[in-house]
């Protein structure tokens, strides 16, 4: 496992760049790099990426813009949670380490918490990681404040999902991080229309994300794997979360159907659900300004605000009449939620 020691100039300058600084956390799954941004006498928001994913592959487009700035950084101090393994410049894990199940990365996260002296926080996870801070809410309730959750799963993989984990497993055991692994994952994450085609050339974002993954050490990425691949079906729990959950789904995500049977399944008077048109999983990257408006409205109920009032950007898909008017009601990002499905238009 490296140290901070080891990191690369690179990866000195992405922390820098927003003053944040990592730390390496010894869990009961070994050592775990936790990065840190903002002030700590903020309240807590404590992140999870997906598969293969650290903070900087799989929230950098949420964090990094300035609106999100504003409302995120002024409200929380940030903690980046990576799986074991997956931070930039780490080594390969022993084999001799025993591989976590998803219970062991859930009792991590508190592991964490108490290294920092944190008390009940903000969750905010994606795909794999929504079902880790999920599994910790429900397994320590009192610790966790509200859950923001992009793409989740709450129930066992599906036959789908267990073939195509299947197949990464094997490919990455057999043949690393290759050409066909990191198709698999991008179609994991993206929607179609950035991935490109022969005669459209894929994102920025794509070829980013793409240039991360071949940073990963294979055997971590395996190990996590297992771990999710190893889940059980949460369903019949999510009645006893004692949080409010903001729900968010990319229509194109491989784990549409997941999102709108968990959002189902949670108590209607305090989650909702927003549907990214034309979105992979990975919302947080591919559409993250569809986030700020229902991000901040779901803030407000915790008395948090964003402090420069909300103008549209140039460079956003996102103005306030493409969301829905119930989502901008008081009661329904207040004190009690709907379960709303919205639909963010791409045309400005």
């Amino acid at each position: 496992m490296a140290d901070s020691s080891s990191d690369s100039v690179s990866v000195d300058m992405e922390m820098i760049s927003l003053g944040g600084k990592e730390h390496f956390v010894r869990t009961s799954c070994g050592s775990v790099s936790v990065v840190v941004y903002g002030d700590p006498d903020k309240p807590a928001l404590v992140t999870y990426p997906d598969l293969a994913q650290n903070h900087i592959s799989c929230f950098q487009g949420l964090f990094f813009c300035p609106e999100a700035a504003s409302l995120l950084l002024h409200n929380f101090c940030i903690y980046h949670i990576s799986p074991p393994g997956h931070e930039l410049g780490a080594g390969a894990i022993s084999s001799d380490i025993p591989v976590p199940s998803a219970d062991d990365l859930a009792d991590s996260v508190v592991e964490i918490l108490d290294y920092f002296g944190l008390g009940a926080v903000m969750c905010l996870g994606v795909t794999a990681g929504a079902y880790i801070l999920t599994l910790f809410a429900i397994k320590y309730r009192e610790r966790v404040l509200g859950l923001v959750l992009v793409s989740p799963l709450c129930r066992e993989p599906s036959w789908t999902e267990w073939f195509y984990n299947k197949v990464m497993s094997n490919l990455l055991y057999f043949y690393g991080i290759c050409g066909v692994l990191k198709e698999l994952l991008l179609q994991r994450y993206f929607s179609k229309e950035v991935r490109g085609s022969p005669e459209v050339p894929e994102s920025d974002i794509v070829q980013a994300c793409r240039s991360l993954l071949e940073q990963r050490k294979s055997g971590n990425v395996l190990r996590f794997l297992q771990a999710i691949s190893g889940r059980y079906d949460i369903t019949d729990r999510l009645k006893k979360l004692q949080c409010r959950t903001l729900i968010f789904v990319g229509e194109y995500s491989p784990f549409h159907c997941e999102a709108l049977h968990m959002t189902m399944k949670l108590d209607r008077r305090y989650s909702a659900l927003v549907e990214v048109q034309a979105c992979g999983s990975m919302v947080t990257e591919e559409q993250p300004h569809a986030m700020l408006i229902p991000l901040e409205y779901f803030f407000l109920g915790y008395g948090l605000y964003r402090p420069v009032q909300f103008t549209g950007s140039p460079r956003s898909p996102l103005s306030p009449s493409c969301i829905s008017p119930e989502l901008l009601s008081p009661e329904s990002m207040g004190l009690k939620l709907k379960p709303i499905k919205t639909r963010v238009s791409l045309q400005v």
